[in-house]
């Protein structure tokens, strides 16, 4: 069984993870046909709800990392 991740490595993941899923839906965004809005009105709604996650895990991570400085 594999060692469970500590907060550190759990926030760099997905930090690390994040950006793939803003492009992937960026790409979903960009081949939704216009005339389709609630679907383009959900795939906006997903990068801005990734992109709010990102700065968040950001802001995590740099306390963490400030607090395990000596």
């Amino acid at each position: 069984m594999p060692r469970p991740l500590s907060e550190k490595q759990s926030l760099e993941q997905e930090c690390a993870e994040l950006p793939g899923q803003i492009a992937a839906y960026q790409r979903e965004l960009d081949a939704s046909p216009p005339e389709n809005k609630a679907r383009r009105e959900m795939r906006e709604w997903q990068i801005r709800r990734a992109q709010k996650r990102m700065a968040e895990v950001e802001a995590r991570l740099a306390k963490v990392n400030a607090e395990s400085e000596p």
